[in-house]
């Protein structure tokens, strides 16, 4: 290696690892600049991470594991007791966070995979046949409801993992497609966009070097929200029998499994308060994730707090 080949490289790595103390710099004052509600929802997340990652360790028996005695009370080897079923609680709801987040994050990823492509593509031909087709072709999907659309399909193709995915990615890819395109539009005409595509590069190339970057706020907030509207969706989909099939765990089946202890309320008030440990669990998750959402937009959109 020449001296100068040499010289070269020890300066992009100098470089390469001062943009990354920055990064890091930059991150660190952003955290302590951040209210403590955002705060708050970034320990929430991180909480429900770790238990998703770790359930096989953090659970107190398997998953599928069924217990002969059903709806037994809180208290000694099943600490929240167990459901109709015999399954225990506790041990549910560690996997549930695994589950019902996984699939959720995965829909959401699919979802703004499809949207994001199409409403860049629909951007960048606008007012021609693509755009015309693909718009309209998304308003017929945004005209029909999405959670008795979904429901009529995992009906008719089955409620396997695939198809619950598939179609939600789907359905909540119209969302995506219509910020993207609302967002893209803007930068679709600036100069540097009409540079780039007149100095040759390739349509894939000013879609992720050009507008790409220049809307990524709006997407990453978006993505948050969305996240929420998908997990939701899942929950009540499994409430209705149609999401996650058991015996994979799920907070929606969960809540439906569990609801007939609210009865006992009179008798055991701690056993009535079973269903309440799942639907807690998923509305908790989604304050988190909005108190996030709501610090980002506002930390993107260049506003100042005032004084």
């Amino acid at each position: 290696m020449s001296e100068d080949s040499a010289g070269y490289s020890a300066a992009a790595e100098v470089a390469l690892v001062r943009e990354r103390r920055t990064f890091v710099q930059n991150v660190a004052r952003g955290l302590r600049q951040a209210p403590l509600t955002a705060l708050l929802g970034l320990v929430i997340i991180a909480i429900y991470l770790f238990v998703a990652i770790f359930a096989p360790w953090l659970a107190p028996y398997d998953e599928a594991q069924i217990f002969d005695q059903q709806f037994l009370p809180w208290g000694g080897d099943h600490l929240f007791g167990t459901d109709k079923i015999g399954y225990d609680v506790f041990t549910r709801l560690i996997y549930g966070a695994r589950n019902t987040l996984g699939i959720a994050i995965a829909t959401t990823v699919l979802a703004f995979a499809i949207g994001g492509a199409l409403g860049l593509i629909a951007a960048i031909n606008r007012n021609t046949w693509v755009d015309q087709s693909l718009s309209r072709f998304i308003d017929v999907l945004m005209a029909i409801p999405s959670l008795i659309f979904a429901l009529v399909l995992l009906s008719i193709f089955g409620a396997s993992w695939l198809n619950l995915i598939l179609i939600i990615a789907v359905l909540d890819s119209t969302r995506v497609f219509r910020i993207t395109r609302a967002v893209a539009l803007n930068v679709v005409v600036m100069d540097y966009v009409e540079a780039a595509t007149l100095r040759g590069e390739t349509t894939g190339y000013v879609m992720r070097k050009e507008i790409l970057p220049n809307i990524m706020p709006p997407l990453v907030a978006e993505f948050g929200l969305r996240f929420c509207f998908v997990f939701l969706s899942i929950a009540a989909l499994s409430f209705l029998g149609v999401g996650i099939q058991p015996p994979h765990a799920d907070w929606g089946t969960m809540v439906r499994d569990t609801a007939n202890l609210i009865q006992f309320a009179q008798y055991d008030f701690k056993t009535a308060m079973t269903p309440f440990l799942p639907a807690s669990a998923i509305a908790l998750l989604t304050i988190a994730v909005n108190f996030v959402v709501d610090w980002f937009l506002h930390k993107t959109s260049g506003l100042k707090d005032e004084m």
